[in-house]
């Protein structure tokens, strides 16, 4: 059998696939426990400071850099 990776979820008492398959009594299987996932709200607020700080760093207000200046290390130099 190929290995295949399942999404489950612990119900309290077993672990329950979070979608149907066919497994053959006495299959061998890897178990990973997953950290809880960050709500709704704190996951929102990231992607908003995410965001804001691409907007910092690609806004109307950064330079264009020539392809000759990114070729040169002036801006390892200037800005490294």
């Amino acid at each position: 059998m190929p290995i295949i990776s399942l999404s489950a979820h612990f119900d309290g008492k077993r672990i329950c696939l979070d979608e149907p398959f066919d497994l053959e009594p006495d299959t061998k299987l890897i178990v990973t426990i997953l950290s809880k996932q960050e709500s709704d709200d704190e996951h929102d607020a990231w992607l908003i400071l995410s965001g804001q700080r691409l907007e910092n760093a690609y806004g109307e207000n950064e330079p264009e850099y020539s392809s000759v200046l990114l070729k040169s290390n002036y801006l390892m130099d200037n800005f490294a």
